[in-house]
């Protein structure tokens, strides 16, 4: 008997295997491809007929853990199509790397046991219409929005629909956006629940990737917290999907298989028919949109837990200001500091900028520091002595011989949050200081600093955004913003979109147990509008109008965005082969293709990189129109094509 077998390969259709045994839709099998042995899994469809000759070859086994179910393998092919990847692609997202796991000791899965605990926490009358409003549809596909101001007591809402989930048997899956989240809300999930929820992200260990994996198929874990992965783990009965600050974009993944996560859980919800959750302070314009349209449902807090009251703003005009050499904190703002510090109220400094400083410079010979496989400048990170790019990893030392003579004389131009440190541990040098940011949160000791900060053992943070997303300090009632000014963000067309939510989410932090708080904002800038819109209290405002302009302008989520991006080793063939398939594409497709040009960061990776742009109606088919299109063009050897489909940023 013939079955069509779905390799986790670059392959866009499943090969023919053959088998005595019975076997159905979605189980695991071993098949021999050329040299080696791999796991496929039992496609709903053969390939399409192909004028090969080849010799079917036998199926080795069948793998002994439960199928995936239909709904899975309707998400995987549409998936694939709508991202425009290869079938195969989306399977590999499912799978383990590697052989999965046949057998288990199922005591391993003890600890993520659902058990029933009585909470005594008392919901305020706000919180349990939300919680009545989201539990009437929780039993097929919808999706939900609550919204609410930051400290308004979001989580315990969702805790408690999602408690109501379980209780009828499902599983059930929270998505965070940032790895460096998931300790500090673990803690928050088991003082709740009490029991443990299995943790889902890149950095967890082989061996606990396979409990998950296999508890979760087999139905005996709960509850995953993951990051965007896993929305990609194989459910046995998944029946609520919470995304977590559903405005943010590290759920857009940028590399390999390029996909939203918050979109795409939207429509797994669709193809398992449960409900979603979304959960925002405040909405990405696609979810404002869809609110509007009727089509999300929307629950709003609009009062912070305890009635606290939402930080003042003060604006700091550094034109009046006379700043000392290399320094970025004004007089003003340390005398406002060491007043806050009296009442033993923690400051935060924020600047939204890893490491010492962006750029190195050598004042005898001019050369900067740029990385020789991308096309940016290396940032300095003083703690580890070393020079680091942000977006390939590689790594060089600070010493180089002058291109005039003898070693070069560095010059350390603009700061990131350690250069911030220096000169805050300079300016209070009796306080406990802290660097927060995605350096120094990912580390086992990040659980022990976090006990210091709500415990207030540590007076002074200097963060990045990471600190905005999701912590509770209750000493907090101070935050510093060092220049509002560098708050661009790249070659983004979101970019005022997301200061508006980058600044919610950080003043959100200060003044959560009702002590006044104040935020002040360091800037050049003589035109504060920018800063009246992202610190107004009613976000919907800046939303109406941002829609408008975007509206305008043909910009997303009214039309259709599709990246494409084309790479090789030789520039001048590059942008060759991109005018080339230009001309190729511009009367096949359907809507308009814009470029090409140049990538912002021209070279990434060693690689050098073109882009075109394709835009049209939502209406238009344009993923089946660009599909066709790259199945019948043949790029030039050494050119590789990505595809991003509702791209967020163009770098």
């Amino acid at each position: 008997m013939k079955f069509p077998i779905l390799l986790p390969n670059i392959f866009n259709y499943p090969f023919t295997y053959e088998s005595e045994l019975q076997l159905k839709v979605g189980e695991f099998v071993e098949v021999p491809f050329g040299k080696s042995k791999i796991v496929g899994v039992v496609w709903d469809e053969f390939e399409k007929k192909n004028d090969k000759s080849f010799k079917i070859k036998k199926i080795i086994k069948k793998i002994n853990i439960p199928q995936l179910k239909k709904s899975t393998l309707d998400f995987l092919n549409w998936f694939a199509k709508y991202n425009i990847v290869p079938k195969g692609m989306a399977l590999k997202l499912i799978l383990l790397s590697g052989k999965p796991v046949e057998k288990i000791d199922e005591s391993l899965f003890l600890n993520f046991t659902s058990k029933k605990k009585e909470n005594f926490l008392e919901l305020t009358k706000e919180q349990k219409k939300c919680l009545s409003q989201i539990n009437d549809s929780n039993n097929k596909f919808n999706v939900h929005v609550l919204q609410g101001t930051t400290g308004s007591g979001k989580t315990i809402v969702y805790f408690e629909a999602l408690k109501k989930i379980l209780e009828k048997g499902f599983q059930g899956l929270i998505m965070l956006p940032e790895i460096g989240l998931t300790s500090e809300f673990e803690k928050k999930f088991i003082e709740f629940f009490g029991f443990n929820p299995a943790i889902w992200h890149s950095s967890i260990t082989k061996k606990k990737r396979e409990i998950v994996w296999s508890g979760v198929v087999a139905g005996k874990i709960k509850v995953v917290i993951g990051a965007r992965s896993s929305l990609f783990l194989p459910f046995k009965k998944l029946g609520l999907i919470i995304v977590d600050e559903e405005h943010d974009q590290s759920y857009k993944q940028d590399e390999g298989v390029i996909y939203n996560a918050r979109d795409m859980a939207i429509s797994r919800a669709s193809f398992e028919n449960i409900p979603i959750n979304l959960i925002t302070a405040v909405p990405s314009l696609e979810t404002y949109e869809n609110i509007k349209k009727g089509k999300y449902k929307i629950s709003k807090l609009e009062k912070r837990y305890q009635n606290a009251s939402l930080p003042n703003y003060e604006i700091i005009n550094l034109n009046n200001v006379k700043l000392e050499k290399q320094s970025w904190i004004s007089k003003e703002i340390i005398e406002k500091v060491n007043l806050h510090l009296k009442k033993k109220n923690q400051v935060l400094f924020f600047l939204n900028r890893r490491g010492f400083s962006p750029n190195v410079l050598c004042k005898k010979c001019f050369n900067s520091y740029s990385c020789p496989n991308c096309a940016i400048n290396l940032v300095y990170h003083k703690r580890k002595d070393n020079l680091l790019c942000h977006y390939c990893g590689f790594k060089a030392s600070l010493n180089r011989n002058c291109l005039k003579e003898g070693d070069c004389n560095f010059i350390f131009s603009g700061p990131g949050v350690e250069r911030i440190y220096e000169e805050v541990k300079k300016n209070f040098p009796s306080k406990k200081i802290e660097i927060f940011s995605s350096d120094t949160m990912n580390r086992k000791s990040s659980k022990e600093k976090l006990e210091k900060i709500v415990n207030n053992e540590i007076q002074i943070l200097v963060g990045t955004q990471l600190i905005s997303k999701g912590f509770h300090f209750p000493s907090l009632n101070c935050i510093v913003v060092i220049d509002i000014d560098l708050s661009s963000n790249g070659h983004d067309l979101r970019s005022a979109e997301k200061n508006l939510q980058l600044y919610h989410q950080l003043s959100g932090r200060a003044g959560r147990t009702g002590q006044p708080s104040i935020v002040y904002f360091q800037t050049y800038n003589t035109n504060t509008k920018m800063i009246s819109d992202i610190t107004n209290s009613n976000p919907e405002v800046f939303l109406e109008k941002e829609a408008e302009i975007r509206k305008e302008n043909n910009l997303p989520p009214f039309q259709r965005f599709i990246s494409l991006i084309l790479t090789g080793d030789d520039e001048i063939k590059l942008e060759k082969e991109a005018l080339k398939f230009k001309m190729f594409a511009q009367h096949k497709l359907l809507g308009e293709i814009l470029g090409p040009v140049s990538a912002p960061i021209f070279r990434l990776k060693k690689k050098y990189r073109m882009r075109l742009l394709v835009r049209g109606s939502k209406k238009l088919k344009l993923q089946d129109s660009i599909s066709m299109l790259i199945a019948n063009y043949k790029f030039s050897g050494g050119i590789k094509l990505s595809v991003d489909v509702d791209p967020i940023n163009f770098n």
